[in-house]
């Protein structure tokens, strides 16, 4: 099943035709659209993604847009444009960028302590630099484990859980994922903007990038057109097919933690929202670059993230991601003027495995209007 923006697809491509050196460029605009598609396609069958959004940007426009299959399986609902889906860790994008604009704004200092923007922190967190929130290098104890989060299971008392743990290693030392990092940048725009964090988001980026159908929550909240989250996890049961079943996937987010993985969106939303931060609509074009920088750990060596951003290659030409839920990823390839975008509702699909397939399609393709 298939719906969304394909015909906006073809009309970009038709307004090209008439022009005879663009003619060409057409033609390979729509090739790689219908490779894409089959790509897609295959990859839902062979991992039996139930629904899926796609979201390519070539130069500055959105080049693709389209919806397969089914946001619900059991009700038979199909995905279509306007369908939300969580993408988790990929928020921190948008973290990251709120930081760069308090940052421009005189609020922050990516260099300072924590301790200057927030109080009655445990000694050993209070020299952290903002920086390394960001970048994942504070060697912060994690918020969260396995079982989710710590403590009894309040968000007050997992807070008060992880400052009673030791570091899980000397500051800046080097790169270590959690979620405690972006629950602190939360707490330090809320504070510093006088209002709450996912309040700032929706003013400062949704807004300004026109994501309008875009907003938080997880499966506990009630999110109007949001897709069911699947998963093929084995549960534990006496099932013959127990590994091979379809079942629900229920994801928790607490709203503290809402900026590391709370958003829910669109993947023409997003690309929306990459264009914007790409064209410097967001932040300044200077701060747009540092952003894609990876930071240094103490031996002055290059960690695997920038500003939020998982650096997957810094030469020749860079490729920064996003990465969420096993199930949510976008591309962008700064020196090719290209992003893509991919959404799923299934846990494990893990998209960012094939998006370079889809950048392959578009990489030789002239963005719209160079001619």
């Amino acid at each position: 099943m298939r719906s969304g923006k394909y015909c906006r697809t073809m009309i970009i491509a038709a307004a090209l035709l008439w022009l005879p050196s663009a003619g060409a460029a057409a033609r390979a605009l729509d090739e790689a659209h219908g490779l894409t598609w089959q790509l897609i396609e295959q990859k839902m069958k062979d991992l039996r993604i139930p629904g899926v959004q796609v979201a390519v940007t070539r130069g500055d426009r959105i080049v693709l847009s389209e919806s397969y299959g089914f946001a619900n399986i059991e009700n038979r609902v199909p995905v279509t444009s306007a369908t939300l889906f969580p993408i988790n860790s990929a928020t921190k994008s948008f973290t990251g960028v709120a930081t760069m604009q308090l940052v421009e704004a005189g609020l922050v200092d990516l260099n300072a302590p924590v301790s200057r923007y927030l109080k009655d922190l445990p000694e050993a967190w209070r020299g952290i630099r903002i920086r390394q929130l960001l970048g994942h290098t504070s060697g912060l104890p994690d918020i969260v484990d396995q079982e989710g989060l710590i403590g009894d299971g309040s968000e007050l008392s997992a807070w008060d859980a992880v400052k009673d743990l030791p570091m899980d290693t000397v500051v800046g030392a080097q790169f270590s994922y959690n979620q405690t990092n972006y629950g602190l940048l939360a707490q330090i725009i809320s504070k510093h903007t006088n209002m709450p964090y996912e309040k700032y988001i929706a003013e400062h980026q949704f807004v300004v990038a026109k994501m309008s159908l875009s907003t938080f929550g997880d499966s506990d909240d009630l999110v109007p057109n949001s897709a069911t989250i699947y998963a093929t996890t084995p549960r534990g049961t006496l099932a013959p097919d127990d590994g091979n079943r379809l079942s629900k996937w229920i994801y928790e987010m607490p709203y503290s933690l809402w900026a590391g993985g709370g958003i829910q969106t669109t993947a023409e939303e997003l690309a929306l929202w990459l264009l914007a931060f790409s064209n410097s609509r967001l932040i300044n074009h200077v701060n747009v670059q540092k952003m894609w920088i990876p930071e240094k750990l103490n031996s002055g060596v290059d960690s695997d993230w920038a500003a939020r951003w998982p650096v997957l290659q810094a030469s020749p030409h860079r490729v920064v991601a996003g990465i969420g839920g096993a199930r949510a990823a976008f591309f962008v390839y700064p020196d090719d003027g290209l992003s893509i975008v991919v959404l799923t509702n299934l846990a494990g699909a893990n998209p960012q495995r094939f998006i370079p397939q889809i950048a392959e399609f578009y990489k030789s393709v002239q963005p719209p209007g160079s001619q």
